[in-house]
């Protein structure tokens, strides 16, 4: 099934909108994920999405249930720093299997990932994009694969379940950029969110989340450079693709 790209006719706006009152029908589960992960067409047409039910989460000792909202809060980071690095994402009282999150399913050329965007090069604005935002959303499985180039040459990062908790959680393959000077926009766009939080973040965060993802913009901004792995947890994730 191919996903939504610039040339499906409807704008990602349009396709936000179906995600969030549209019919949906189970085509499968995905492999690979250690979660119940669907594929669904919306309203029986060319639209499709990935649902993440709250019931089929397994339960983790270091992240509260729910992580399907942590999905959504992504996508509303993403949209309030202007960055559209995250596909959009709903949260969906009603669904096949109950509540949970919906993310659309993009077209995506997925002989690529992280490492080898890296290689060629010509990505690493993009990439330095997604590196900013793991750290404001305190990423704890950056993999290489859930970076995707899109058919359009766009860069999506994709699979956020595990962000936003407020200790230091950060573990991800981007770390080619620690140390380096993060650019005068993206710094420019942090500050703006620490100064306030719109309320499509504030609705699906508690208030401890909130107060730690300030604060986390604060320090990147201050700090004006990438951060180096710190602390006694492992940097990476595993597997790392």
């Amino acid at each position: 099934m191919n996903g939504w790209s610039s040339d499906t006719g409807s704008t990602l706006e349009e396709a936000q909108a179906l995600l969030a009152s549209g019919d949906l029908q189970v085509e499968g589960r995905l492999p690979w994920s250690s979660n119940l992960t669907f594929l669904v067409t919306v309203d029986g047409g060319p639209l499709a999405a990935v649902y993440k039910p709250a019931q089929g989460e397994r339960p983790l000792w270091d992240f509260p249930g729910g992580l399907y909202r942590r999905e959504v809060a992504a996508f509303e980071l993403s949209e309030a720093l202007g960055w559209g690095v995250v596909p959009p994402t709903v949260a969906r009282r009603e669904g096949p299997f109950g509540e949970g999150s919906l993310q659309l399913f993009v077209e995506a050329d997925y002989e690529q990932h992280y490492f080898t965007l890296l290689d060629e090069g010509s990505c690493d604005p993009l990439l330095a994009t997604i590196a900013a935002f793991d750290v404001v959303a305190n990423n704890a499985d950056r993999k290489s694969g859930h970076v995707l180039l899109g058919t359009d040459g766009r860069v999506w990062g994709i699979d956020h379940g595990l962000c936003f908790h407020p200790s230091p959680k950060l573990r991800t393959v981007i770390w080619d950029f620690a140390g380096h000077e993060v650019p005068d926009p993206l710094l420019s766009d942090l500050d703006r969110l620490a100064r306030r939080l719109p309320d499509s973040l504030t609705n699906v965060l508690t208030r401890t989340e909130q107060d730690e993802l300030v604060r986390r913009a604060e320090l990147l901004v201050a700090a004006g450079v990438f951060p180096e792995p710190e602390g006694d947890h492992p940097p990476y994730p595993w597997p790392l693709v």
